[in-house]
């Protein structure tokens, strides 16, 4: 009986990248709107990807379809 395939999910396809090595990385949240409150040490902080770890990793490889 072959494996069922599923969908890619759209939305997980626009918010994550899963790189060479099988890491899937993110935007950090908080960097939208309100920025003028936020310290312009913590809004550096902000820049560039995260890495997800645990369980988040394995639950957006699976919506990716990967």
């Amino acid at each position: 009986m072959p494996k069922l395939k599923l969908k890619t999910h759209s939305g997980t396809k626009d918010r994550f990248r899963v790189s060479k090595n099988g890491r899937v990385r993110s935007r950090h949240s908080g960097q939208n709107h309100f920025l003028q409150k936020k310290s312009g040490a913590r809004k550096r902080k902000l820049a560039g990807l995260e890495t997800l770890t645990g369980a988040q990793t394995k639950s957006v490889k699976l919506n990716m379809g990967a």
